[in-house]
Parts: structure tokens; C-alpha cells; sequence
């Protein structure tokens, strides 16, 4: 299009507004601009319907245009002849009067170089340039350039001028012509070219942003105020960049995803188009690329106001799949974006959760880590941005096996309950919400780390009960914490302050070593003890180096020396010990180094040991917080707790603190208000209360009468009549604080021995509580009494009479509240043999033998000492785990150990594979406790072994876990303590190995030596034993088990060596033994370091003569147990399973029946497990499994189903669990009425004498066979077993095996995932 050409004057000449005198370059700058000056007010002055003017000023107007003009170097002319071209085009338009487009285009060029005048606007002729801006932006002047070929040159230039010369001393008028002048160009224009996109979009780039901000501003507004237009553009440019990969079709492509960030946070619609590429691009192959669009898109998703998630789902679902990404930056940065998103939009919470919990578990621990602090950021900035799902990530990660991600979990949550649980910075209703944390925190205590140990101790001081806090305020948060814990938690807790005062006690006996002249002993005192110290500190190997550098210290520095003897001082208070650390710590720091690891491990130590919660004073708030909840005014109900509730605890706490800092409650208010809680009805609160008195009351007697006055009358009343834990006390305590005690404990027991009467057991515990605990403290003083109340009352009147009926219900076990008070009276008659023998420790009248004939006969007699069957299932079991504890208690005593027969010792360790699942539980527990603090004999721990038959996992998991624990203690003692020989094979873990192998061959299991189930058991039990032993190979110690076994085989039993088929059993087992060691090491066939030593109890001396080379496994059994194949059947038959316990005849009739019916084939041993299987393990094991955390609890569903301890309809009342339904029919193949007569001989010889134990399982297979068969035809419908399924009555051609078959399964998967097989 051309434009239009105007007419020129006819004579050509110049017409000049009146007064102005002709403007050529003959005159000076001066005169031009005078002269241009009256141009310019003319031109102003004229508007477009002046066509007179126009016509008249037209030379004029084309002469402006010159290049004399144009080029002019003086800038005041550019400046007026720019004002005089712009109102040109106003005052003509819409026609220019110039009609060259290079004229034109010279034009434009040329006023666009002139508005750079803007930038000064302090400068005489700003409103001269800013009349320009106005005047251009008004008309639009620029509108005319889109006619010419290369118009984007001229745009270019005009925006990169304005954006160069805007600045924060421009009002907003000029913002506006500016934004009018490039809007107009862009909305009216045919498209924006990328070179002039580039120079809108250069402005949001950071480096230019920062240098302008208000250039930044500006094209801000501008494509905010263009987007409808732009946008197309926008998505062009990113489409060649992004999708077509054309870096090259501009400078910025490098900068495309800041770029977009701007632009979404400058208007979202401008990338309308662009985000489907960027989806595209979250799915390229270049894990940098997608790392690249996962930053982006974190900003755009997390963007305060974006709602570009719910505007968008497919874009917000294809990120969410960025969290499982390969490549780890990305799954990082996912991670980092979520504590954005979380606290700027809750609302997807929901959507982030899931994948959150995924990467929770990223074996990456950088990320797991990153989790973590997101979801406690969100959740400190409000804990409602974060559901139950994301706290319970961070509680998961607390137990994370690295020691980074662990800590920031545990002090993430210790923050949390702080600001909410401590501070209540959110209402009740939050501090609910996480009001698991404190509880979740000490449960860490658990873990062996010593670094959770000591983080678990920083996060109580500084988060739980912070140590900065006023006294009063500070007991009284510990007051309500310690009410509100969990049982583990309160025991966590009790364990935290007890090894602090046990580390206190080292320090003060290091102390006490330095006050010593110096020696070798001495010297090696205190390696021991240093080394102590530096296992409870972090990194022990770095730590013996620092404690030995602190001891030198200590040594030389006897100022140092004394503010650490104040700082553990039993008076040291709360403020002293900041003071003593504080002092320490001063004289341990070097100035010029940075960083001083040795002080840090000392401030460990100090930390450790200071009283920083605990002293007289806040012992004296405690009792106070104590009286108020016993009188009603205190907060209790605010805090979340009854007052009774909150008064045991108190009670409870006090009594924990008592053991750590006795000194701290000698007072007479403190102990007055302790007499307040004895009166009270609360058996718990008074018991509590008994025991503060007897650990912190040594000085009541000599400074405190009146308490001593008021307490003995109450100690005497509670030893009497109180409970049984409360006389247990009582006796403690008055033994404890008063030095007439031999007079105090003579007024309570003369009393008590005289009113024994067995016809009102009710009344009879307490009594035999304070009295055996009364002959085992004070022995030389009621020795003899004691022996007649034994021997006349506790033997004969009360243990071998039953004059009541127990409950027939057929269970195995009963809650306390249940159990009859009768064989409550009998356990706790068990308990005072073993007190009164226990402080005798003596033997010189035989009463230990007799003592333990007595236990052995209960063990045998099942429970029932007197075997008239009068008592209950569960009663029995009672008795049973009480004469198994009191057999493992009198152990503990050299004296008694030594005439525990070999007989005695099998029966107690028998106990372990009990029927009844909590006397194993029990039992197990009380065992793995004795041998950890060293007091039973390493024999003992022989018992473990049995665990392997027992049919609930979680029995033999904790088996292997005292066996690990006690392994360990042992070992480590060994290291810690020079010892002579002899003493080393009492502890030396490899000599537990003939105590198992003497044990397993007299297990009541092993009958048949030949049978390859019995003796695939055999090898479960010594694998279950020597898998922990043969961890490492420590010195040689595989070679030295290989000989020890070796050894054996060279000996006899020592219990009957005469009995060919007993030694042939300890022979097999040996094999066995061998067999198991050999294919486990490679190491076994070195030389042995030294010759075992085996224990004469056991195995006869070594017979010169006899050399004993025979190889008693035969080639059958070793390829079974070489090869594993899985077994049919599991290792125990039933869950509660009976034990033989007949260790005194040698040969009986049961024996005999044995042998003749070995080549039984219905009663087979593979079809006889099949069926114990069958019915108790897979329906039994079950029931336990799911028990296994109260098993008391077990009691609650009996009537609701058929479980474990049941033996209603059970066919033979007095031979527990050995009535067993053969798991195959006659040869004959049928069970008709003929089956009956036919198995009838198998059952005559058994004993009538009831009989503890597992029978022969044979026999016991084909003896319940026969009482089944005969039941089930008095009593359709019903079985033998206990817990079992009851078989349906049968016509005579139905087999009654077939759902005893059906169970198999089940626990043969069970059996396969134990890891007993050689050959895994």
C-alpha cells in the first residue's frame, strides 16, 4: 500500500508561522532553536481540522523531515524537531504527509532515539520529551509503521528504548504512555515477532530483573494487558524450544524455564498452550531435562495462590509421577517441592501423601531424610497441614537403620511436641493429635545405638521437660508427663535414669581410684573402668582415646577433680551442676581451635551425669504436686488425667527416683506426705510408698523419731494383713532403715507363724510372703522356727493336701483375679522354700535334697502333687511354673547347684517346651534374665535349645534373642575381666555345647535314635544353638566346638553310663552335632587352639582303652538332613504340648510298649506328627501368634471359640495331650468297631500314675488313639485333643483322619521359613 502523496506548493517555497524567519544550516544552533521553538507552538496549536494550515505548513512539515534535521547534532534541535514530526502526525493523520517508507522509517527511528531524554527526568527539557511520549502514545503514531517491509526494527528499537529509560523516578503517567504505546503496537499489529518478544521477555530474566526493576514492572503489566494477543506468540516461542529442541531461534532459550516461572506468576493464561509441552517434557529421557522441569513446575505447583493443580490434572498427576522417578536429583526435588505445596495448598495434601509414603522408603537416604524435613516444616508452620499418614512416615523413620534420617526424625517430632503438646501454641485438639510422639520418642530408648540412647536423653532434657524452666514448672511438666506415658514408655524412662546414675556411679568410682596410690592394680582398675565410661559415649573407639585424655586431665588437675566430685555428688542441685559443667567445659576449651571433638565427647559425659532435673528441691515440688492431687486442687483433670490416675504415677515416679537419688527425700515433709499415701486405699500408692521408705530412709531412725514412730506401727500392719507386694516391703524395709531390726522382724513373724491356718488360704499369702522373706534376710534368727513351719505346715498341711475343687473348664491358663486362692497359697509356699533355703545357703540338714525332690515330684506329677485330680488345668500350670522357677532360683547358689542332679536339671529345663503357652513364655523370661546378669550356671542356657520345637514363631524369635543377648554379655565380661581358668569354662559361651548335647539326648522326644524325624529335631535344636556360636570364628572357635563334640563321643554318659542305648543316643547326637558343624564351616577341621574340658557332672573321664571311631548316623539320615527337603509336619505336635517326666525308674512298662509297638505302621512317628500338626499347631499356633503381645489376654475369646488351653471333651482327663487320633487307618483300611479291641493292648500298659511330659510320640499316638476311639463311641461329636477341631462321629467305613490331613499344609509352611536347613 502506498501512501498518499500530498500536493506541494506551487512556487516550492517554505511557508514559516509568523515571526519565524527561515531555518537552513547558515544560522547557529542557537538561532535554530529559538526559530524551532515558534515552530513547535504552532504546531501545538493546530489540530487535524485546520486544513488551511495543514495546506500552508505543509512544505514545512516535509523540510522538518530533512537530514539536516534529523541528523542534527545538537540535541535541543533533535528534541523540538522530534515534538514537530510527532504533532505532524497528529495534526495529519491518518495520512503522513510523508510518503517515502524510508523517510519514514528515518522518521520514526529518529524520534525513538529521542525519547532516551525520559530517562533524566530532573532535567530542564523532561517535559518537552515526556509532551513526546504523550503526544505519540495518544495518537498512535507508531500505528503507521506496520505499511513498511522492516517496521520490527523500528518496534525493537522503541522497546528496548523505553524499557532501558524507565526508572523508579517516573510517575505513573509515564508508565502509562509507555504501556499505551506498546500495547497499541502489539494488540493492532499483525503478530509480535520473537526478536520483539525477546525484548519484553529479557526483562523477567533474573540478572535483569535485579539490575531494573521497574523494566520488570512494566513488561509485567504489559503482557498482562496484551495476554489476549501475546499468548500465541508466548506458545509459539516455547513450542520451538521445548518441543522442537530449536535453541536457536532466540538468546532466551536458555533462560525457558524461568521464563516461564515469570510468566505464570506475572497471569497463568499466558502459558495456556505451554503447559501440555511441559508435560511432555517431564517425560524426556534426559534425566537433567526432567530435572529441570520438576524445579520449574515445584515453583508453579507450590506458588502460593497457583491453582494450576486443580486447572490442571493431567499436568499435576504426570509430576506426582516425577516422586518414583529413576534418576535421585528428581525424586529429591520432588521431595523438597511437597513442604512448599503442603503449607501453600493443604487441599493436596491428599494427593501427596501416598507418594510421600513411597519415598519414605527411598533407599536413598538423602531423600528419606528430605521427607522427613518437609512434613515437619509444614507441621511446624501448622500442625494441620499434616495428617495422621505423614506424622506416621516420620514415626516409621525414627527406627531407620541410618543414624542421619533417624535423628532428624526424632528431633523433627521432639520440636513438634514441643510447640504443640508443651506450649500449647494450637489448643487441646492438636496436642492430641500428636500426643503418641512422647511416648514413640522413649520407646527409642530400646534400640542398642548409644547414639538414639543419648538423643532420646537430649530430646527429654531440652524438648520433653526442658531443664531451663523454673523448678516448679519443671517437675510439674515431668508430674504430668510421667502420668500420661505408655507402659514401655514410663520403663524407657525408668531405664534412662537408672544408666545415668549408673554412668554417675563409674565416674565416682574413677574418682575414687585417683585418690588411690598408684599401682598396677590400680592402673588396671581404671583401664576397666575408662573403658566403661567410653562404651556409654558415641563413637566408643574414639571415645577411649578422649576418656583417656580426660583421665590424664583429672590426674593432673586437682581443682577439675573436685568440681566433677560436686558435680556427682549425691547434693549436687540442679543450679550447682550447670555451674560445675559450665566451669569444666571453660577449662577444656582451647581458643584457637575451631573445633574441639575432645570437648564435645567430655560435654557428652557432663550431660550425661549432671543433675539436670532432679534434686532436693524438686524432689520437694514433686511431693507437693503429689498432695494436691491427693486432696483435689491440683490441674489433674486439665492435664488429661484422674487424680488417681495421676497419684500412682506421682507414687511411681518418686519410687523410681528413690533408687537414683535417695539423698534428695530426706525430709520431713517429704516423708510426711509418703505416711499420707500409706493410708490410702490404693494397694499400688501404698506399695509405692513402703518402697520410697526403704531405699532413701537409712537416716529416719537417728534424725527423723517422729517419722520412725508413726512408720514402724504401719511397716508391721502392711507385713501383716497388707498384699502380698506390700508385705514384701514392708520385711525390706524394716530390715533396711532400723538397726533393732532382729527385734522388729521377731514382733511380726511370732504372730504370723502362729496363725498358719492352710482352711483359709485367703488368708494365708500375706503371711507367707513376710515370712519367707523374713527367713531369708534374717536366717541365723529363724533358722530353726522356720524348719518346723516347713516340715509341719508347708510341706504336709499345705503342699501335699487339696481341699478344694479346682474349675473343670479346661483351660490351661486363668487370669490372676481367677486363679483359686488355695494354689495361691501354694505358689507362694514354692517361693518361701526357696527364700528360707536362699538364706540359709547352706545344705548341712539336707534340706535343699529334699526340697528339690519335692519340685521334681511336682514337675513330674504334672502339678498335682497329690495326684487326686482335684485341681484345675490352669492351677496346675501354676505349679508347675512354680516349681520350674524355684528348681532355676536355688541354682543361682553355688551350694544348691552342686546338688541339683543332672535328672532335676532336665525336668526344669523341660519346662520350656511347657504345653501351656504362658508357662513357656515365663519361664523363658525369668531364665534369659538369671543368665544375663551372670548369677545362673552356663548349663542353663542349654535350655534354650528346646525353643526350637516350639510351635509359635514369635516363642522362638525371642528365644534366639536371649540366646544373642546372653552370648554377648558373656562374651564381652570375658573381655573386660582377667580370670583364671577354671572360672573362664563357667562363661566361655562354646562350653554351653556338651550341657545341649547332654540335654537333647535325654529329651523325653527321643525314642527311636533311628528316625529321621526325631532325628531332624535333633539338628533343629543344636542348629538353633550353634548358629548363634558360629557367627564369627573367633580364635579358632569353630575347630575348638568341632573337638569338644569330638571329645564326647570318647566319654559315657555319666547318668547312666552302663545303658548301651543311652550312650548310643548321646553318640547320634554327637553326630549330628558334627554333621552340622562340618557343613556349616570350613574352618572346623583347623587344630584346636585348646583341649576342651568337659564337664563330670555329665560325661564319664575318657577310658584309655576306648576309642570310640563308629559313625552312629547312617548314610539315610544324613541325606535327608543334608539335602532339607521340607518336612510334612512341624516341630512340636501341639502348641500346649505335654512333657515326659519320668526320671527315675529306668525302665517302665510305657518304655516296653515303645519298643514292641516300633514297627506299628498305622501309628507310625511321620503319621503321628501329621496329626499333631494337624489339629493343635496350624489352629493353636494361630491363636498364640496372635496373643503373642499379652498372652494373658488369650483368656478373653475362650468362649467364643475352641483354642489353645481347652480340653472339654477331652478322652483321658489325667494324660494330658498324649490322646492322639492316628493319622492313618489299620491295614485293613477301615475303622470299624474291630479298631477298637485291636489298639486296646497298646494302651493297657501306660501308668496309671498321671505323668508329666511328653510321652514317646508313638506310643502317645496309639495309646489316645485307642481312648479316642473308645470316647468317640460314647460321646459323638467330640475328640481328644485340646483346642483341637472336634472329628465328627464316623460310620464305620469313614476315615476320621481326613481334616487332620487337610491342616498339614499350614504348618509346613511355617516349618519352611525357619532357617534350620544346612543347605540354604
Amino acid at each position: 500500500m502506498e501512501f498518499p502523496q500530498h500536493q506541494k506548493p506551487a512556487d516550492g517555497k517554505i511557508s514559516y508561522p509568523p515571526g519565524v524567519k527561515e531555518i537552513t544550516d547558515k544560522i547557529t544552533n542557537d538561532e535554530v532553536v529559538k526559530r524551532l521553538k515558534m515552530v513547535v507552538k504552532t504546531y501545538m496549536d493546530m489540530d487535524q481540522d485546520s486544513e488551511d494550515e495543514k495546506q500552508q505548513y505543509l512544505a514545512l512539515a516535509l523540510h522538518l523531515a530533512s537530514d539536516f534535521f534529523l541528523r542534527n547534532p545538537n540535541k535541543d534541535v533533535r528534541l523540538l524537531v522530534a515534538c514537530c514530526l510527532a504533532d505532524i502526525f497528529r495534526i495529519y493523520a491518518p495520512e503522513a504527509p510523508y510518503t517515502s517508507h524510508d523517510k519514514l522509517k528515518d522518521i520514526f527511528l529518529f524520534i525513538t532515539r529521542q525519547l532516551k531524554g525520559l530517562e533524566d527526568t530532573k532535567s530542564p527539557q523532561f517535559n518537552r520529551y515526556f509532551y513526546l511520549l504523550e503526544n505519540l502514545a495518544w495518537v498512535k503514531s507508531y500505528n503507521i509503521c506496520f505499511e513498511l517491509e522492516d517496521c520490527n526494527e523500528i518496534f525493537i528499537q522503541l522497546f528496548k528504548t523505553l524499557f532501558s529509560v524507565i526508572n523508579n523516578s517516573h510517575n505513573q503517567k509515564v508508565q502509562m504512555h509507555m504501556l499505551d504505546l506498546m500495547s497499541s503496537i502489539i494488540t493492532e499489529g499483525d503478530g509480535v515477532t520473537q526478536e520483539l518478544l525477546d525484548t519484553i521477555l529479557i526483562n523477567l530474566i533474573s540478572a535483569h530483573k535485579n539490575l531494573n526493576k521497574q523494566a520488570y514492572d512494566l513488561a509485567k503489566v504489559l503482557l498482562k494487558r496484551t495476554v489476549q494477543t501475546i499468548e500465541t506468540c508466548i506458545a509459539n516461542f516455547f513450542n520451538q524450544v521445548l518441543v522442537l529442541g530449536k535453541s536457536s531461534v532466540s538468546d532466551l532459550s536458555e533462560h525457558v524455564f524461568d521464563l516461564i516461572q515469570e510468566l505464570f506468576a506475572i497471569d497463568p493464561p499466558l502459558l495456556v498452550s505451554v503447559m501440555p509441552q511441559l508435560e511432555f517434557k517431564l517425560k524426556s529421557n534426559d534425566g537433567e531435562e526432567r530435572l529441570a522441569v520438576v524445579r520449574l513446575l515445584a515453583k508453579l505447583f507450590g506458588a502460593k495462590d497457583s491453582e494450576l493443580a486443580t486447572q490442571n490434572r493431567p499436568l499435576w498427576q504426570c509430576f506426582l509421577g516425577r516422586f518414583n522417578d529413576i534418576h535421585v536429583p528428581v525424586r529429591l526435588e520432588s521431595v523438597k517441592f511437597a513442604s512448599h505445596c503442603l503449607m501453600n495448598h493443604p487441599d493436596l495434601a491428599k494427593d501427596l501423601t501416598e507418594f510421600l509414603k513411597v519415598r519414605s522408603h527411598d533407599p536413598e537416604e538423602a531423600i528419606r531424610h528430605d521427607v522427613i524435613v518437609t512434613i515437619i516444616n509444614a507441621g511446624k508452620k501448622d500442625l494441620n497441614l499434616v495428617n495422621d499418614q505423614l506424622l506416621g512416615f516420620v514415626r516409621e523413620r525414627t527406627l531407620d537403620k541410618r543414624w542421619r534420617v533417624r535423628k532428624e526424625a526424632m528431633m523433627g517430632l521432639a520440636q513438634l511436641y514441643k510447640k504443640y503438646c508443651l506450649h500449647h501454641e494450637a489448643g487441646k485438639e492438636s496436642a492430641q493429635k500428636i500426643s503418641w510422639i512422647k511416648d514413640k520418642l522413649l520407646h527409642i530408648y530400646y534400640q542398642n545405638s548409644i547414639d538414639d540412647k543419648l538423643l532420646v536423653e537430649k530430646i527429654f532434657a531440652q524438648f520433653m521437660v526442658p531443664h531451663n524452666l523454673d523448678t516448679e514448672e519443671k517437675m510439674k511438666c515431668l508430674y504430668y508427663l510421667y502420668a500420661c506415658l505408655d507402659l514401655n514408655a514410663v520403663k524407657a524412662l525408668n531405664e534412662m535414669w537408672k544408666c545415668q546414675n549408673m554412668l554417675r556411679s563409674h565416674v565416682r568410682e574413677l574418682l575414687d581410684l585417683h585418690k588411690q596410690p598408684t599401682s598396677e592394680a590400680n592402673s588396671t582398675a581404671m583401664f576397666g573402668k575408662l573403658m566403661t565410661i567410653a562404651k556409654n559415649l558415641p563413637d566408643p573407639g574414639k571415645a577411649q582415646d578422649f576418656v583417656k585424655k580426660f583421665n590424664q586431665v583429672l590426674g593432673e588437675d586437682e581443682k577439675l577433680r573436685a568440681q566433677l566430685e560436686q558435680l556427682i555428688s549425691p547434693t549436687c542441685s540442679c543450679k550447682q551442676a550447670e555451674v560445675c559443667v559450665r566451669e569444666i567445659s571453660r577449662k577444656l576449651t582451647f581458643p584457637k581451635q575451631p573445633t574441639n571433638p575432645f570437648l564435645e565427647m567430655v560435654k557428652f559425659l557432663l550431660e550425661r551425669i549432671a543433675p539436670v532435673h532432679i534434686d532436693s528441691e524438686a524432689i520437694s515440688s514433686l511431693v507437693k504436686l503429689l498432695n494436691k492431687s491427693i486432696e483435689g486442687t491440683a490441674d489433674d483433670e486439665d492435664e488429661g488425667v484422674t487424680p488417681d490416675v495421676a497419684i500412682r504415677a506421682g507414687l511411681e515416679l518418686l519410687k523410681v527416683l528413690s533408687f537414683t537419688h535417695p539423698t534428695s527425700f530426706h525430709s520431713a515433709e517429704t516423708y510426711e506426705s509418703l505416711l499420707q499415701c500409706l493410708k490410702m486405699e490404693d494397694d499400688k500408692v501404698a506399695e509405692a510408698a513402703i518402697q520410697i521408705f526403704r531405699n532413701t530412709g537409712q537416716k529416719i531412725e537417728t534424725e527423723l523419731p517422729q517419722i520412725r514412730s508413726t512408720l514402724i506401727p504401719v511397716l508391721h500392719q502392711k507385713a501383716k494383713r497388707g498384699t502380698p507386694h506390700q508385705a514384701k516391703q514392708a520385711v525390706h524395709c524394716i530390715h533396711a532403715i532400723f538397726h533393732n531390726k532382729e527385734v522388729q522382724l521377731a514382733q511380726i513373724f511370732e504372730p504370723l507363724s502362729r496363725s498358719l491356718n492352710a482352711d483359709v488360704p485367703e488368708q494365708l499369702i500375706t503371711p507367707l510372703v513376710s515370712l519367707g522373706h523374713i527367713s531369708m534376710l534374717a536366717p541365723d534368727q529363724f533358722a530353726s522356727p522356720m524348719k518346723s513351719i516347713v516340715a509341719n505346715f508347708i510341706v504336709k498341711d499345705l503342699l501335699m493336701n487339696d481341699r478344694s475343687i479346682g474349675n473343670k473348664n479346661g483351660k490351661l491358663w486363668s487370669a490372676d483375679e481367677e486363679v483359686s486362692p488355695e494354689v495361691l497359697a501354694k505358689v507362694q509356699a514354692v517361693k518361701l522354700l526357696v527364700r528360707w533355703l536362699l538364706g540359709m545357703k547352706n545344705n548341712q540338714s539336707k534340706s535343699a535334697n529334699s526340697t528339690l525332690r519335692l519340685l521334681s515330684a511336682m514337675l513330674v506329677s504334672e502339678g498335682d502333687l497329690t495326684e487326686q485330680k482335684k485341681i484345675s488345668k490352669s492351677d496346675m500350670s501354676r505349679m508347675r511354673l512354680a516349681a520350674g522357677s524355684a528348681i532355676m532360683k536355688l541354682a543361682q547358689e553355688p551350694c544348691y547347684h552342686d546338688i541339683i542332679t543332672p535328672e532335676q536339671y532336665q525336668l526344669c529345663g523341660l519346662v520350656i517346651n511347657d504345653e501351656c503357652y504362658q508357662v513357656r513364655q515365663m519361664f523363658a523370661m525369668k531364665l534369659h534374665l538369671a543368665l544375663v546378669k551372670l548369677t545362673l550356671p552356663l548349663e542353663y542356657l542349654a535350655v534354650f535349645a528346646l525353643c526350637a520345637k516350639d510351635p509359635v514363631k514369635e516363642r522362638r524369635a525371642h528365644a534366639r534373642q536371649c540366646l544373642l543377648k546372653n552370648i554377648s554379655v558373656r562374651r564381652e565380661y570375658i573381655k573386660q575381666n582377667s580370670m583364671p581358668y577354671d572360672k573362664l569354662l563357667a562363661l566361655l559361651p562354646e562350653y554351653v555345647v556338651p550341657y545341649m548335647i547332654h540335654l537333647l539326648a535325654h529329651d523325653p522326644d527321643f525314642t527311636k535314635p533311628q528316625d529321621l524325624e526325631q532325628l531332624r529335631d535333633i539338628k533343629e535344636c543344636l542348629w538353633f544353638m550353634l548358629e548363634v556360636l558360629m557367627t564369627k570364628n573367633e580364635n579358632n572357635s569353630h575347630a575348638f566346638l568341632r573337638k569338644m563334640v569330638e571329645n564326647i563321643k570318647q566319654t559315657k554318659d555319666a547318668q547312666s553310663p552302663e545303658d548301651p542305648k543311652t550312650n548310643e543316643k548321646l553318640y547320634i547326637v554327637c553326630d549330628v552335632a558334627l554333621f552340622v558343624i562340618v557343613n556349616k564351616s570350613t574352618a572346623c577341621h583347623l587344630e584346636s587352639p585348646k583341649d576342651p574340658v568337659l564337664p563330670t557332672k555329665f560325661f564319664t573321664h575318657p577310658d584309655k582303652d576306648f576309642k570310640n571311631d563308629k559313625d552312629y548316623l547312617p548314610s539315610e539320615a544324613r541325606t535327608v538332613l543334608l539335602t532339607g527337603k521340607p518336612k510334612p509336619t512341624g516341630v512340636l505336635g501341639a502348641v500346649n504340648k505335654p512333657l515326659t517326666r519320668r526320671p527315675y525308674t529306668k525302665s517302665t512298662p510305657l518304655e516296653t510298649v515303645s519298643n514292641i509297638s516300633g514297627n506299628s505302621e498305622p501309628s507310625s512317628p511321620a503319621g503321628n506328627r501329621g496329626r499333631e500338626v494337624g489339629t493343635e499347631a496350624s489352629e493353636l499356633g494361630v491363636r498364640e501368634n496372635e496373643e503373642k503381645h499379652s498372652p494373658l489376654n488369650v483368656l478373653k475369646a475362650d468362649v467364643e471359640m475352641k483354642e489353645e488351653n481347652s480340653e472339654a471333651g477331652q478322652g483321658s482327663g489325667d494324660q494330658r495331650g498324649k490322646n492322639r487320633v492316628p493319622t492313618a487307618p489299620p491295614a485293613n483300611g477301615s475303622e470299624d468297631s474291630t479298631t477298637a479291641p485291636n489298639e486296646k493292648p497298646l494302651a493297657q500298659p501306660v501308668p496309671t500314675k498321671p505323668r508329666r511330659g511328653r510321652p514317646p510320640k508313638l506310643l502317645a499316638s496309639a495309646a489316645s488313639g485307642a481312648a479316642n476311639a473308645s470316647t468317640a463311641e460314647k460321646t459323638p461329636g467330640t475328640g481328644a485333643g485340646r483346642g483341637r477341631k472336634r472329628a465328627p462321629a464316623q460310620d464305620s467305613s469313614g476315615p476320621t483322619v481326613e481334616p487332620i490331613i487337610i491342616k498339614i499344609p499350614k504348618q509346613q509352611k511355617e516349618t519352611d521359613s525357619r532357617p534350620v536347613d544346612l543347605q540354604r
